[in-house]
């Protein structure tokens, strides 16, 4: 599986012969890259409605959505997308050679129209090359993607122990989200081999240094190791797995 960050929450993800794209923002000073410049993935995946994760939906139209029912609705309408998967918080659905599984993340949503309306529930993916079960499989490759949330005991109670991520990208920002201290906690919760930080210095309110993170995570005991990416850097997360 090969990860790439292109800033914000946007991501890049290559699992066998599957290409998916999460939460589409190419208006960020993390990453060089327009969404010209991106190889039209298989599937977009979207954790929530805010306009920092759907701006550029419509540039890959000819792409499967994944979102909640109502968000794939809106962007089917609003972006001209064709091709969708409405599904919800708790399942599974297979895209490609991936799994994909929703959790919530707690955060606040809302679609951006003429008017400001209520959105659904925010959500984080955790996308594995072979679908969860509670038999532990030690060979599979498992990324979980924690969209705009605060700290929730669900990484510590289901999707560290059952879903089993090998790797996280967390919010760092504070502000809107989590920040570097509440992160640390989850990285130490979800019990993964490595973490990304995401979700900071794109806007004044949420500029951070990722440098604090790493020390934070050091002092909760984690052993997770801490990858400080450049945007559009890759990072081969199948090189990483042991057996």
């Amino acid at each position: 599986m090969e990860l790439t960050w292109h800033g914000h929450s946007t991501w890049y993800v290559t699992l066998d012969g599957t290409d998916i794209l999460i939460d589409p923002f190419f208006d960020n000073p993390k990453t060089d890259l327009s969404p010209a410049d991106v190889d039209t993935p298989d599937f977009v995946l979207l954790t929530h409605g805010h306009a920092d994760h759907i701006a550029h939906v419509g540039e890959f139209a000819e792409a499967t959505v994944v979102a909640t029912p109502e968000l794939a609705g809106y962007v089917a309408d609003e972006y001209g997308v064709e091709d969708t998967i409405g599904m919800n918080l708790g399942g599974t659905v297979e895209v490609g050679d991936a799994y994909v599984t929703m959790h919530r993340a707690d955060h606040t949503n809302g679609f951006e129209t003429d008017y400001q309306v209520s959105g659904d529930m925010p959500a984080g993916v955790v996308i594995s090359d072979t679908k969860p079960t509670q038999v532990t499989d030690e060979e599979s490759e498992t990324f979980y993607h924690a969209g705009d949330t605060g700290l929730m005991t669900e990484m510590r109670d289901v999707i560290g122990p059952f879903l089993e991520p090998d790797a996280a990208a967390l919010p760092i920002g504070d502000h809107f989200t989590m920040g570097p201290w509440q992160a640390a906690v989850a990285t130490d919760w979800l019990d993964v081999d490595h973490v990304f930080p995401m979700h900071y210095d794109t806007f004044p309110p949420i500029e951070q240094d990722p440098e604090d993170f790493r020390r934070e995570v050091k002092a909760t005991g984690s052993d997770a190791e801490v990858h400080v990416l450049e945007g559009d850097e890759p990072f081969d997360l199948s090189e990483t797995i042991t057996v």
